[in-house]
C-alpha cells in the first residue's frame, strides 16, 4: 500500500476537500486525485463520494480511516525507536501548544531548548488546547503543552506544570468594578464574553456557576484570550482571565470565597515511542514544574 496515497487519503478525510488536502501536502489537486485513484484501484473500493464540491467518506473510506492512522503511526513509531538508538538529540519535534501558553509560558523554555539542542528542528503548531489533544491522540504531534482537561483518559497522559489562577475581570469603569464586593449572582446578570463552549476553560467557569444554580449571560465568545481582554477593557462585557494577563486595562472583581484555577501542562500518547528530542523537552518541562513546587517551600523557610 502506497504511504503517499494514505497520507493523501487522510488529508482529504480531515479537510473534506481535495484542494485543501493538496495545500496541506504541497501538491496540486490533480496529483492528489491521482494518488486517491491509485489507492482505490489497489483496494478495489471507492473511498470518497464526490457530489459537486462536497466530499464525504464512503463506508469503505470510514473503515479505512482508523487503519490508515494506525499504519502511519506504527511506521513513525518505528522510525523514532530506531533513531533513538543513536542517543542523538536531533530530527524534528512536532510540538502543539495554545496561543496563550506559547506567548506567556513557553518562550524561556523554547530559548533554552534551541540553544541546548540546535540540531532539533522545532515544528510548533499553535492550536486550541482541545484540538491539540486530538493531535496527540492521532499521533500527529509528539507533545502538546496546553490547558489540561479536568479529566484525561488513557492512552493520553497529562502532566501538570503550572497552576494558572483565574480572576473575574471587567473594565475599570464597569458597574461591577465600582460596586465594591460583588457576588456570583451579581456577575451573572451582566453580559459576559467567554472562551468557546468547546474549551476546557469554558467548562471550568461554567461549572462554578452551575454549582450555585446560576447561568452566566454569555453575549459573545472567542477562543483568543487576548481578544477577550480587549473586549473587556473597552467595557463590552466581563470575563475570566488568567492572573498573568491582568494589568491596568482591566479591573479584578472582588468575589469573596471564589477561587478559580486551571492546570497548564503537557500531554503525550502513552502508546507512542517518543523521540530523544521529545524526551529532552519533557525534562525541561519537568524541571520547570519542580522549581515552581520548591519555590513556596523556600519562601516559608
Amino acid at each position: 500500500m502506497d504511504l503517499a496515497a494514505l497520507n493523501a487519503f487522510i488529508a482529504i478525510a480531515e479537510t473534506g476537500s481535495f484542494s485543501e488536502a493538496g495545500e496541506r501536502l504541497h501538491l496540486t489537486q490533480p496529483a492528489v486525485s491521482k494518488r486517491i485513484a491509485s489507492l482505490e484501484h489497489q483496494l478495489s473500493v471507492r473511498l470518497f463520494d464526490r457530489l459537486g464540491r462536497e466530499v464525504s467518506l464512503t463506508e469503505a473510506g470510514r473503515a479505512l480511516l482508523p487503519r490508515a492512522y494506525q499504519i502511519l503511526n506504527v511506521l513513525e513509531d518505528t522510525r523514532r525507536a530506531l533513531t533513538n538508538l543513536t542517543g542523538e538529540i536531533s530530527g524534528r519535534l512536532t510540538l502543539a501548544t495554545s496561543h496563550h501558553i506559547g506567548l506567556h509560558r513557553l518562550p524561556p523554555l523554547l530559548r533554552a531548548f534551541t540553544r541546548a539542542h540546535p540540531q532539533v528542528a522545532l515544528d510548533i503548531q499553535f492550536l486550541d488546547s482541545e484540538v491539540a489533544y486530538d493531535e496527540i491522540l492521532h499521533g500527529r504531534a509528539e507533545l502538546a503543552v496546553i490547558t489540561l482537561a479536568p479529566e484525561t483518559r488513557e492512552p493520553v497522559r497529562a502532566v501538570p506544570v503550572w497552576d494558572d489562577p483565574l480572576d473575574f475581570v471587567a473594565a475599570p469603569e464597569h458597574p461591577l468594578a465600582s460596586n465594591g464586593e460583588v457576588s456570583l449572582a451579581d456577575v451573572a446578570h451582566h453580559p459576559a464574553v467567554f472562551p468557546g463552549g468547546n474549551t476546557f476553560t469554558h467548562h471550568i467557569v461554567r461549572r462554578l456557576f452551575e454549582a450555585q444554580g446560576l447561568v452566566p449571560n454569555i453575549a459573545m465568545s472567542t477562543n483568543y484570550l487576548e481578544t477577550i481582554k480587549m473586549m473587556v477593557s473597552i467595557g463590552l462585557a466581563w470575563s475570566v482571565l488568567p492572573r498573568t494577563m491582568l494589568d491596568e486595562q482591566v479591573a479584578r472583581l472582588p468575589l469573596p470565597g471564589i477561587q478559580l484555577s486551571r492546570q497548564l501542562g503537557y500531554i503525550l500518547h502513552t502508546e507512542r515511542t517518543l523521540s530523544n528530542a521529545a524526551r529532552a523537552f519533557m525534562q525541561l518541562l519537568d524541571a520547570q514544574r519542580d522549581s515552581l513546587a520548591q519555590a513556596p517551600a523556600q519562601r516559608l523557610t
